[in-house]
């Protein structure tokens, strides 16, 4: 029997970080998969903090849910290479899942070489297993400082032979520019892989941009086949960075929700389903004054737990929290979040580092050198104070941490004790609560993103993920010129 021949590969490239990569490698895989393809998600290399547990370790955000839009299964080879950054100069490496320290170490011109061989054995393997694969980029493929080491832009578009769209935010100006100056500097090769520009984020009449699409079609000989306008509430978590809150937010407000935004923040992504909540005021803080006026505070995971709490009490942030928590207001620690509302961080291994804790619930974590990466199923306990609505109420998140974190021996001998809110597998204590009622720290993410905990905390259910994926297909459908996207997959 002849073998099938491996997977065409679509692959999204950018003029920069923040074009809109993501959310359009998103919106393809949800495409090709409803014309009954079977379709992967791939991006060689990412740089993210935000991250989700698979069967194997763990991944980038972006493509676990373009694995969902595509009704494939996540997988770590659909991200064989995931650089976590602690700080500005180093980041956690994880290949195929699982921390590497060695290849953390090395230069970062040195680990392409060692890291290529797994990421094109990743993507032969998907190759093998579907009919299309949607390829995301990373940054630009024109960053010509880096094409020596290039690991995730044109190596990979070149190792498949993929059908590339370069997509450009004309929002913020000089558009034409960015697509002519990336279409320049890509070698002449390399120039015939572009079989489309796709301007994204458009306000206005499309028909004012003319006669600029003709005219960068005369110079590149590549077509723009498509115009996205701007859309902001699509309802898909940004890849990485702070997403937009509701630009105006309308109706009664019932609940002010802020998330701090702590320079290392991680997993910041698993909010986004807050801004789809009727009567919840979601905001990023990132000083005392944009705390006033919340109903909760929420402390979201950390990459670097001690490095986040020196920037909030440099921002002043440690004692704002402290009052609103003592006037009543409800806190909430996720992971990282927790370790930060406890007595002490002790780091005996170098993993994150030394540093005292908000004081705000009686616990100490130590960091040790195996990290935790699961999907947990979990049950709250009798819960009191804010978070009552949680009582009993079970959900499936994950976790994602090196530190341990248990009662403070000599604050527990005292009897100041704090109650076990979370438990999961083997009773295993999982999130705490204060005598209080009022704060609350988990070390499970993924809390809004289930229905029951929404309906429990809000009594609303918000869009599934589902409708969120064939919303964005139906929106490239739109857009897109006819027949592009099928060209994008047509045998050669």
């Amino acid at each position: 029997m002849a073998s099938r021949p491996p997977a065409r590969c679509v692959m999204v490239l950018g003029t920069t970080s923040g074009a809109g990569k993501s959310w359009l490698a998103t919106a393809l895989c949800r495409h090709y998969a409803r014309q009954g393809l079977r379709v992967a998600p791939f991006k060689a290399q990412n740089m993210s903090n935000n991250a989700r547990v698979v069967g194997e370790g763990e991944i980038g955000s972006a493509q676990f849910f373009q694995a969902l839009a595509a009704g494939a299964e996540p997988d770590v080879r659909m991200n064989p290479l995931l650089l976590k950054p602690e700080s500005d100069t180093h980041s956690q490496v994880v290949l195929l899942g699982q921390v590497r320290g060695d290849l953390g170490a090395m230069p970062w011109r040195e680990r392409s070489n060692h890291v290529w061989p797994a990421i094109t054995a990743a993507l032969d393997a998907l190759r093998a297993e579907y009919d299309v694969v949607v390829i995301e980029g990373a940054g630009s493929p024109a960053e010509i400082n880096l094409a020596d080491c290039d690991v995730v832009n044109l190596r990979v578009a070149r190792h498949c032979n993929a059908a590339c769209l370069l997509v450009t935010d004309i929002d913020r100006g000089g558009a034409f520019a960015h697509l002519y100056g990336t279409w320049a500097l890509l070698p002449e090769a390399d120039r015939a892989r572009i079989k489309g520009f796709v301007l994204n984020k458009f306000r206005g009449d499309a028909a004012l941009l003319a006669p600029g699409p003709q005219m960068l079609q005369d110079l590149t000989g590549v077509p723009t086949v498509a115009v996205l306008p701007m859309w902001w509430q699509h309802g898909l978590p940004e890849e990485d960075g702070l997403f937009h809150a509701r630009p105006e937010f309308q109706g009664v407000v019932a609940r002010t929700i802020a998330v701090v935004a702590t320079s290392r923040i991680s997993n910041l992504d698993e909010f986004q389903p807050l801004n789809d909540v009727p009567g919840v005021h979601l905001k990023w803080a990132r000083g005392p004054a944009d705390l006033a006026g919340a109903d909760w505070v929420i402390l979201p995971g950390s990459k670097h737990t001690s490095s986040d709490l020196a920037w909030l009490r440099a921002q002043g942030l440690d004692r704002a929290i402290a009052a609103h928590a003592a006037q009543g207001g409800a806190v909430l620690g996720i992971c990282g979040g927790l370790q930060m509302l406890g007595e002490a961080l002790i780091d005996p291994h170098g993993i994150d580092g030394n540093a005292p804790g908000l004081g705000l619930l009686p616990l100490v974590t130590l960091f040790e050198l195996d990290k935790t990466v699961q999907r947990t199923n979990a049950q709250f306990g009798a819960l009191t104070g804010a978070w009552a609505a949680l009582s009993g109420v079970t959900m499936l998140g994950y976790e994602i941490h090196h530190g341990q974190t248990a009662q403070h021996p000599a604050m527990a001998a005292a009897g100041d004790l704090a109650r076990v809110a979370l438990t999961g597998p083997q009773a295993q204590p999982l999130g705490w609560q204060n005598a209080a009622g009022n704060v609350l720290g988990l070390y499970l993410h993924g809390l809004f993103e289930d229905p029951s905990i929404l309906q429990a905390l809000f009594g609303a259910a918000v869009p599934t993920l589902d409708s969120v994926f064939d919303g964005l297909a139906d929106f490239v459908e739109q857009h897109f010129a006819p027949g592009v996207l099928q060209a994008l997959v047509a045998a050669p």
